[in-house]
């Protein structure tokens, strides 16, 4: 377990206050390890902080996934939330059949994020990012793969997207 003044610290350090809600979800989340969903995290917190609801669990764990001190993963349709150790970046594949999230390097990453920077002038947050696939156990079970084949042995899939996401209409604007 960290220390706690470094949990206020590490807040500090993003120039927002340090709270008992701050303090109290993101060492829960540490402490528990791995990736934990909200009702996991506030379950945690609860037991020294019982008048802690739900909804200030979710809001919380939102902010310090912002700070970019809790990385944030899909899991099943459900955010879980890992703590986000410095210098430790890596991104998520998650499985589209079994939902096993797996830790993916940012070896290949990098290049992606700078491929994009250069061509698009996008930043891309790693921290953030999750891809979804079907893990190596899925993929090879015919059962689980398109029509009997892997996504390996695939050629193309086409999708069509519609002119507004082409152009992404809308993708990060403020309404």
């Amino acid at each position: 377990m960290q220390n706690p003044n470094d949990t206020a610290q590490s807040l500090r350090a993003t120039g927002h206050r340090v709270t008992i809600q701050r303090v109290a979800v993101l060492d829960a989340i540490r402490e528990m390890g791995g990736h934990v969903a909200v009702d996991q995290v506030a379950a945690r917190v609860r037991e020294k902080h019982p008048q802690m609801d739900l909804a200030t669990v979710y809001r919380t764990a939102g902010l310090l996934s912002r700070l970019h001190l809790l990385n944030e993963v899909s899991i099943g349709g459900v955010n879980h939330y890992e703590y986000s150790a410095p210098g430790k970046r890596h991104g998520h594949m998650v499985c589209e059949h079994c939902d096993r999230a797996i830790h993916a390097s940012t070896t290949h990453l990098d290049e992606l994020r700078e491929a994009l920077l250069r061509d698009t002038g996008f930043e891309l947050h790693l921290e953030h990012l999750t891809m979804s696939g079907l893990c190596q156990d899925c993929r090879q079970d015919e059962e689980h793969s398109h029509s009997g084949h892997t996504h390996a042995q695939t050629q193309h899939h086409e999708h069509s997207m519609s002119p507004a996401l082409d152009r992404g209409a809308g993708m990060g604007s403020q309404q």
